[in-house]
């Protein structure tokens, strides 16, 4: 299922981060930081009444000239309308209409995606509602009036954006045919792959940054099994400010990767992994996704008996957050094991959907404890109850436990060991959510 995703849009100063922190603070659980995860978040997900979506915000950049400002909106605004299902244009009821909001609504409203107009700021909806009504002029529909930092209407504005979804995104897809995102930092050589594996040219592929057209999602036959391959475009515009270039890069890889079972993460062999490539490798763990490592240019490499395997450790030392990814060395070049990619993608989708008996979980769980004792706090040993799956891509457990505080991070790291070491999950992240159960209730 992909979730549909709502971009905010609006001029500097309108309160795009508070409104975006207001959504993501309280009605988010973000998960804790995964090492190699920006701080300065920019999508995060959003429950709203048993409705999820990917919120996205597209502020952060706050250039000194008028036009300039202008020129920007214009670019959040072609990037949301590109990516989102849902734009969420915000304006400022303190500041009222300006110029830029109009051009921007203009833009907005010949994209033919749903707009919510939303004015901030208004912390009296008794007195400033005729400031309000002045948005109407924007023509793009009835503004809706919140205080993002009061937290005020912030329900009635969710229930407007949330009317949007179609009701496909809020369903399972009938489409069982995995879906294949290949993501990377610019220029290493994702097209090529792509074309490669296609066997065809249907992308564009040339040597400068950010030439790479729309995207468009590419189906694959290969020995008799169909694939999706999402193509994660790279970026249209030629920017000079090379940070917003990768901001913008990882708001494409976000919307990419949420729609895709399997991440293909294409690290450049020349370059070595960076820390840009672990940003979008935390993105595609943290959503759950099956995850490839694709070291290209493989074939530019002067090698030894032990190339492999000191790149193979570098890899692992900067990702140790998700050890069981799977780690290709291919060359788009030369097309040097690219068809084993296939096999490696194969193997991926097939653990993501594992399932195992709740019997052998818990004989596994009966031997790890046996073997390593449960933490104890003050007195209190942690007890392990019980352990069952209850859900696929990613395999996901629950385990009951006497006192939640007591299971430890480390602890919960050394059962998934076991049952990796049980049942391999190469490739795919596991999910582990612990429940309480009080003695009496055994």
């Amino acid at each position: 299922m992909s979730k549909p995703i709502v971009a905010i849009v609006g001029r500097p100063n309108v309160g795009k981060s508070t409104l975006f922190n207001a959504l993501a603070g309280e009605m988010i659980s973000i998960v804790k930081d995964t090492p190699g995860v920006t701080r300065d978040r920019i999508y995060a997900d959003v429950n709203w009444l048993n409705m999820q979506f990917t919120l996205i915000d597209t502020g952060g950049i706050e250039p000194e000239s008028k036009d300039v400002i202008l020129s920007q909106m214009r670019e959040q605004a072609e990037i949301a309308i590109e990516t989102a299902d849902v734009i969420v244009f915000l304006t400022d009821v303190r500041q009222g209409l300006i110029d830029s909001d109009a051009k921007v609504a203009d833009m907005l409203r010949r994209s033919n995606k749903p707009v919510v107009l939303v004015v901030n700021k208004v912390d009296s909806f008794e007195k400033l509602m005729p400031d309000v009504y002045e948005f109407y002029n924007l023509g793009i529909g009835e503004p809706v009036p919140i205080s993002a930092a009061s937290r005020l209407g912030i329900g009635d504005m969710l229930d407007e954006i949330t009317k949007h979804f179609k009701p496909e995104q809020l369903q399972e897809e009938e489409d069982d045919r995995p879906r294949i995102a290949i993501v990377g930092k610019p220029n290493v050589g994702k097209s090529s792959i792509v074309n490669k594996l296609l066997g065809e040219n249907r992308v564009i592929v040339s040597d400068i940054a950010g030439t790479t057209r729309d995207a468009v999602d590419t189906e694959v036959k290969y020995h008799g099994r169909e694939y999706i391959f999402i193509d994660t475009a790279g970026l249209r515009r030629k920017s000079k400010i090379k940070e917003e270039l990768e901001r913008y890069s990882i708001i494409r890889t976000v919307s990419a990767v949420e729609r895709a079972d399997v991440v293909v993460i294409v690290i450049d062999a020349v370059e070595g992994i960076t820390e840009q490539d672990a940003k979008i490798a935390g993105i595609a763990h943290e959503r759950g996704k099956g995850i490839v490592i694709a070291v290209n240019k493989w074939d530019a490499i002067e090698k030894n008996d032990k190339t492999i395997y000191q790149f193979t450790n570098k890899v692992r030392e900067v990702l140790a957050y998700m050890p069981y990814a799977e780690i290709i060395f291919v060359s788009a070049l030369t097309g040097q094991r690219l068809n084993k990619l296939y096999e490696v993608i194969d193997v991926v989708i097939e653990n993501r959907s594992m399932r195992i008996a709740t019997g052998v979980l818990n004989e596994i769980l009966t031997e790890a404890v046996a073997l390593q004792q449960p933490p104890s706090d003050k007195g209190k040993r942690l007890k392990l109850y019980y352990m069952t799956q209850v859900s696929v891509k990613p395999p996901t457990f629950v385990i009951f436990v006497n006192d939640k505080e007591l299971m430890h991070f480390s602890y919960t790291r050394y059962i998934e060991n076991k049952i990796r070491e049980a049942f391999g999950f190469r490739g795919t992240s596991l999910k582990f959510i612990t429940r309480e159960r009080k003695e009496k209730d055994q």
